[in-house]
C-alpha cells in the first residue's frame, strides 16, 4: 500500500500516514516493556537495573543504524517524489551495502568492548553480572534490527507504513510469549528475556524481507541497478551519516545521563529504568509523527511543492502539541499507578523516585514533540546538519545541567530531572528561529529541486 503525500488534504495525509508508524513503535516498546515488567516482577530490582542500563546502550548502538536507515529513507523519498524510480533502486543497493558494512563493524566492536562498556556505564555491582549476560545475547540481534529498519525505510519512503506495522505486531506478541515461556516456565532468568527479544527481532526481520521481495517486486533492484553510483552514494552518506550522528549524539547524551543516574545507586537506576519506559510510551507517538513528517517533507521537497511544506509544518505543530498535552495530563495524574506496573508495591523508595521524575518531566512533553517535528523538517529538507545542532543543544545542555545541578547538595537528583525539559526548550527555540530566518531560502530551494 503506497501513499502519495504530495497531493490531497495535508493534515489528513500526515495523520493517516503516521498512524501505522505510531502503532508500530508502540508495539516495539513492548519488547522492552515485556522485559522490564517480567524481569522487575520476577527476578528483582538488580535485574531491572541491568535491563535499564542495557536498554540505554542498545538504543545508542542501534540509533546509529537507525539514523543511517532514516537518512537513506530521505533520499529514497525525494527520488520517489521526483518519480525517478530507477535511480531510487540504485540508491537502495548502494545504501544496503554501506549500512550493512557499518552494522558489521558495530557488532564486532560491541562484543570486543563489552567489559569496558560495563565499567564505563558505572553499573551498580548488584546489576553488573545481569547486564553482562543480557548484553552478550542482545548484541546478536543488532543485524536483525538493521534488516528490519532498512526495509522499513524503503517501504515508508513510498508511503507504505502498514507492512512494517504488521510484522512488528507479530514479533511484539511473540516477544511477550517467549518472555513468559523462557522466564516463568523454564526459569532462564535475564538470559531468557534477552533471547526472547533477539528471536522476536529475527522474526520481524525475516518477515519484512520476504514481503519486500514478494509483494513489492517492482521496487526490487535488478541487475542493471546493481552498480556503484558515486552521486547517489554521496547523497546517501551525506544524509544518513548526519542523521546517524544526530541520533548517536542524542543517545550518547542519554547514556551519559544513565551513567550519572547509576552513580546514585541501584534503587535510582531501577526507578530510571521504569520511567524511561513510561516516557517512551508517552511521547513515542510524537516521535513517530515527526518521523512520518520527514517523509512528508522529503516527498514534497522532491516534487517542488513549498506551500505544502509551509502549511504542513503549521498543522503538524498544532497536532503534536495537542497530543503531547494530553499525554502530560495522563502521566502526571497517574504517575504512581504507572510506576506500579513495573515495580512491586513494597519497593516504596523506587516508586517515590520515579513519581518525582514523572511529575517534573511529564509536564513538558510538548517540548520534545516540537523537537521531533523540527528533526523531521530539517531531515526532509536535506539539512540534517541542523538536526545535529538541535541535538547538541538539547542533549548538551541536558548533560551539562544534569551534572552541574546534581552536584549541588541542595538540588541533587532533582537537577537531573529538571535538565530534561530545559534542554528541549532551548533546542525548540533555536530550531524555530532558524526556520523563521531561513524560510524564504529553504522554500526557494524546494522550488528549484
Amino acid at each position: 500500500m503506497r501513499v502519495d503525500l504530495t497531493n490531497g488534504r495535508i493534515g489528513r495525509s500526515i495523520i493517516l500516514f503516521s498512524l501505522p508508524m505510531i502503532l508500530g513503535n508502540l508495539l516495539q516498546q513492548l519488547y522492552n516493556v515485556a522485559d522490564t515488567l517480567i524481569v522487575g516482577r520476577t527476578i528483582g530490582a538488580a535485574a531491572l537495573s541491568a535491563v535499564g542500563s542495557a536498554y540505554a546502550l542498545m538504543v545508542l548502538l542501534t540509533s546509529i543504524l537507525l539514523g543511517l536507515c532514516m537518512g537513506s529513507g530521505v533520499v529514497f523519498a525525494q527520488l520517489y517524489g521526483r518519480r525517478e524510480e530507477d535511480r531510487m533502486k540504485t540508491a537502495v543497493v548502494n545504501a544496503f551495502v554501506f549500512i550493512f558494512a557499518v552494522a558489521a563493524v558495530i557488532t564486532g566492536l560491541a562484543f570486543l568492548l563489552l567489559n569496558k562498556i560495563i565499567l564505563w556505564l558505572h553499573i551498580p555491582p548488584e546489576a553488573a553480572p545481569f547486564t553482562r549476560e543480557y548484553l552478550f545475547i542482545i548484541f546478536f540481534g543488532i543485524f536483525f534490527v538493521c534488516i528490519y529498519n532498512f526495509f522499513s525505510s524503503v517501504l515508508r519512503s513510498i508511503g507504505n507504513t502498514v507492512a512494517p506495522l504488521m510484522f512488528l505486531a507479530v514479533s511484539a506478541v511473540l516477544n511477550i510469549i517467549l518472555d513468559m515461556v523462557f522466564i516463568l516456565k523454564f526459569g532462564m532468568g535475564i538470559a531468557g528475556a534477552a533471547w526472547a527479544t533477539v528471536i522476536a527481532q529475527g522474526v520481524s526481520a525475516a518477515l519484512i524481507t520476504v514481503y519486500f521481495f514478494v509483494k513489492e517486486g517492482e521496487l526490487c533492484p535488478k541487475r542493471c541497478h546493481m552498480y556503484y553510483s558515486r552521486e547517489l552514494l554521496g547523497m546517501i552518506i551525506n544524509n544518513s551519516t548526519l542523521t546517524a550522528i544526530q541520533q548517536s549524539i542524542m543517545n550518547l547524551g542519554i547514556l551519559m545521563v544513565q551513567g550519572l543516574v547509576n552513580s546514585f545507586g541501584f534503587l535510582t537506576s531501577a526507578a530510571f529504568a521504569a520511567v524511561v519506559k513510561i516516557d517512551a510510551f508517552a511521547y513515542m507517538p510524537a516521535q513517530d509523527f515527526g518521523n512520518a513528517f520527514t517523509t512528508y517533507i522529503a516527498q514534497n521537497y522532491g516534487a517542488g511543492k513549498p506551500d505544502r511544506i509551509k502549511n504542513g509544518l503549521r498543522l503538524a505543530v498544532g497536532i503534536s502539541v495537542c497530543f503531547c498535552a494530553a499525554a502530560s495530563m495522563i502521566v502526571v495524574a497517574f504517575a504512581r499507578q504507572l510506576m506500579l506496573i513495573f515495580i512491586k508495591p513494597q519497593e516504596t523508595e523506587i516508586i517515590a523516585i520515579g513519581v518525582k521524575y514523572l511529575h517534573i518531566v511529564g509536564c513538558f512533553y510538548a517540548g520534545i514533540g516540537i523537537l521531533f517535528l523540527l528533526y523531521g523538517l530539517y531531515r526532509g529538507l536535506g539539512r540534517s546538519a541542523v538536526s545535529i545542532w538541535l541535538t547538541v543543544i538539547s542533549l548538551g545542555s541536558r548533560v551539562l545541567l544534569a551534572y552541574a545541578l546534581s552536584a549541588v547538595p541542595a538540588i541533587g537528583l532533582i537537577g537531573i530531572w529538571w535538565a530534561v525539559p530545559i534542554g528541549w526548550a532551548l533546542a525548540d527555540v533555536f530550531g524555530l528561529l532558524y526556520f523563521g530566518c531561513r524560510k524564504k531560502r529553504l522554500l526557494l530551494e524546494c522550488k528549484q529541486s
